[in-house]
């Protein structure tokens, strides 16, 4: 999809990623460009860098983002590009309570399937839409700091592809974004045990959601080596949990 002249909505677009993105497509001639987060001061800044418009949204609640969607018609008359990014960090196992558990759900989980009860139809019905989930390299592959959040970006992989099944024939496109460490406010200093393969800048991803979505693949992925690391735990289940379970025993001896 070529971005120039199209609609855009981009959670979690105060910071990082989002923010990253909403620059990247202004840039590139985005009709209008509507940004969401549950941080207005810093939301605003990006709405005015991008002339465009600040909406705050929490997207662990369906009615927000059922508002969002409606602010962005009224101001431009539809949505072309969903940019489903909005999420949070945690670094717990099974002692994670459940209201953790629950928040993750609805952030990585049901703000997706929330969103596309929003736009899907309308995208579908114009016969061209662009949803895009972020999910994590976590959704791939898993991670070892936090329970809560491996399984939930696997739900956040999971309803992209269902999307994709269902509607790419349909005139949707659907992308998942799945990096590894990204400098965010989320990403501890050395990026943790997604950090092996280096920390890339908010900017860069921006950038290889361009690309990705120029040639409308499903996935994203800046840090290439996840292809191959996704490729070594099917060739190989048992093989790819030994060596996730080294990887969890050092964490642990290193937060010892």
């Amino acid at each position: 999809m070529d971005i120039k002249g199209k609609v855009a909505v981009i959670t979690g677009a105060a910071s990082g990623i989002g923010r990253a993105t909403a620059l990247k497509f202004h840039a590139e001639g985005a009709a209008g460009v509507v940004v969401a987060d549950m941080n207005e001061a810093g939301l605003q800044p990006v709405a005015q860098a991008v002339n465009g418009l600040a909406v705050r949204c929490d997207v662990g609640r369906e009615a927000d983002i059922q508002a969002l969607v409606d602010a962005a018609e009224r101001r431009y008359g539809r949505v072309d590009i969903y940019f489903s990014n909005a999420g949070i960090g945690n670094s717990r196992g099974l002692e994670a309570d459940d209201a953790m558990w629950d928040k993750m759900w609805r952030i990585h989980g049901m703000a997706h399937v929330w969103a596309a009860r929003a736009v899907v139809d309308k995208m579908v019905a114009r016969g061209e839409g662009y949803f895009l989930i972020t999910a994590s390299a976590a959704g791939l592959l898993n991670i070892v700091e936090s329970a809560a959040y491996g399984v939930t970006k696997h739900a956040a992989v999971a309803i992209a592809e269902w999307l994709a099944i269902a509607y790419g024939r349909s005139g949707l496109h659907v992308s998942c974004l799945c990096p590894q460490a990204v400098r965010t406010g989320m990403v501890p200093g050395d990026g943790g045990s997604a950090g092996g393969d280096g920390i890339l800048s908010a900017e860069a991803v921006a950038d290889e959601i361009v690309k990705v979505m120029d040639k409308e693949t499903f996935l994203v992925l800046p840090h290439p080596e996840v292809l191959d690391y996704l490729r070594g735990k099917t060739a190989n289940y048992d093989r790819w949990l030994g060596g996730m379970q080294k990887l969890y025993m050092k964490t642990q001896s290193t937060q010892a």
